[in-house]
């Protein structure tokens, strides 16, 4: 059941995309012919480090993870730890409110024998610091630029500012989660106490037994994680520079397009306030909204052809092409786990 909802997401977003990128291509009059006329005449020299951009997203994803499995005492290999980050990347893009990409990347790492409530609180604490990275890059930008901010449509504005007040919302409550180890067994016990009503849960005192276990398992490890200043130190700085490398791809395409370099300080802060504001909705990838904020953004800076160019080329390196390549590193690991025998068939 499982396996075949995430398939169905993984065609829905394949579809938006699809309609989304030809929508783009209507809307700017131009055909995929002429875009990759603009990729060719494009400096090569600056679209090699938009690709690493690309790259190091997946890649500080990964190793966020793993420093922090690490200090917990579970130490993996930098290769299993771009594993997790793919996964948690690629599942993240085709499942609405990236639901998907913290079980993908657990799935990963129980079978590498990390104990599930220590991949628990892992990934928990993780989520805290990314949502932290993303906050703290767009209060600055937006206490930094308000000019730019004010550039936006008053649609996008709206967006933007809802983005943030989402991300502080599930900060607070990803905080709560994991500094209040209490919390989610009270959670999780009503859930299996409704269940019992309504007859859907069978043995009920054996889930609760199981579930006192993992509870404590679960808070050994945040309180270790809590005694750790440098754990949370490290992986906010990891989240931080993901952030970074996701948001240099849009500086570098537009670079490579011919941009002027006083301009990159409007660029980077345009596409933070961009990200922001795609935490808006539940929507796979946050398809359609980004590139409506992207559009709205960059036409405030440049004519619409060029403001069309910068946006297809920045959104396909840094979410197109990055779901491409984090499907296939998650596919190959899955195929690793697969030859040594630690996936049922």
């Amino acid at each position: 059941m499982e396996i075949k909802r995430k398939g169905l997401w993984t065609v829905v977003a394949i579809a938006l995309a699809f309609f989304t990128v030809r929508a783009l291509f209507s809307g700017a009059g131009i055909s995929p012919a002429m875009l990759l006329e603009v990729v060719k005449r494009a400096r090569p020299g600056y679209l090699i480090p938009a690709a690493i951009g690309m790259f190091g997203f997946v890649f500080f994803e990964g190793e966020a993870i793993l420093f922090i499995i690490t200090k917990v005492g579970y130490p993996r290999s930098h290769r299993r730890g771009f594993i997790y980050g793919a996964s948690d990347v690629y599942f993240s893009a085709i499942t609405p409110s990236a639901s998907g990409g913290q079980p993908a990347s657990a799935f990963f790492m129980i079978r590498d024998k990390v104990p599930a409530p220590v991949a628990t609180a892992a990934l928990l604490l993780n989520l805290i610091m990314y949502t932290l990275a993303v906050l703290l890059n767009g209060a600055v930008c937006l206490i930094a630029g308000p000019h730019v901010f004010l550039r936006f449509d008053t649609v996008s504005r709206v967006l933007i500012l809802l983005g943030f007040v989402t991300l502080t919302g599930l900060g607070v409550t990803f905080f709560l989660l994991l500094f209040h180890p209490k919390l989610p067994g009270i959670i999780m016990g009503g859930i299996i106490k409704v269940l019992t009503k309504l007859r859907l849960m069978r043995h009920p005192d054996k889930w609760r037994h199981k579930l006192d276990h993992a509870l404590t398992e679960y808070g050994q490890c945040v309180r270790l994680m809590r005694s750790g200043k440098r754990l949370a130190a490290g992986a906010f700085v990891l989240n931080l520079l993901q952030r970074m490398s996701q948001i240099s791809v849009s500086v570098f395409v537009y670079l490579a397009l011919g941009g002027k370099v006083s301009r990159l300080w409007e660029i980077w802060m345009t596409q933070s306030m961009c990200v922001l504001g795609s935490n808006c909705v539940p929507i796979p990838g946050a398809m359609g909204v980004t590139e409506y904020l992207m559009l709205r953004g960059y036409q405030a800076m440049m004519d619409t052809e060029q403001a069309f160019h910068l946006e297809i080329l920045s959104r396909g390196f840094s979410f197109y092409f990055c779901v491409v390549f984090s499907g296939l590193a998650t596919l190959a690991g899955y195929f690793l786990l697969k030859r040594r025998g630690d996936v049922k068939k």
